[in-house]
């Protein structure tokens, strides 16, 4: 399977699961279906192409580098097919993890979906900005909830 390929499929299986976080029902059969096939496969995925990259046995497709401690070592893994497919695996994996916690946390504290949003799509588009927004905006509602328990 090419790089083109993986990096499509890691996209589209991204975009059912955010679609089914945003717009579904979030009952615990919803919920368990978005971590266990949403976030657990894009981890299962990023596990079978990092071991592989790391182990020589899958090809990147282009200058590779196992040096992940300096600047240079990591353009030169973004620099091949494989590790941009890599890494873009391991940022959609982590934002979609992190837009679960946004939304179960919100719902918690009763901010409603139209409220939720931005701080979902944010998340999805440039994961630390929406998570930022999301701790400071939930951090005023955390607090009346625990003066008021």
């Amino acid at each position: 399977m090419s790089w083109d390929t993986i990096f499509l499929l890691v996209n589209y299986w991204a975009f059912a699961s955010w679609f089914a976080l945003v717009f579904l029902p979030r009952g615990p059969k919803t919920l368990a279906a978005i971590l266990y096939a949403g976030v657990f496969l894009l981890c299962l995925a990023y596990t079978v192409m990092i071991v592989g990259y790391l182990t020589g046995g899958i090809d990147p497709g282009g200058p590779s580098s196992n040096d992940f401690t300096t600047l240079a070592g990591v353009m030169k893994l973004f620099d091949s097919p494989g590790g941009a497919t890599l890494g873009w695996t391991h940022y959609l994996a982590f934002d979609l993890f992190t837009g679960m916690w946004i939304a179960r946390d919100a719902d918690q504290k009763g901010f409603s979906r139209i409220v939720q949003f931005p701080f979902l799509f944010l998340t999805l588009m440039v994961g630390p900005v929406g998570l930022f927004a999301w701790l400071i905006v939930r951090e005023r509602r955390a607090r009346a909830q625990a003066k008021g328990k």
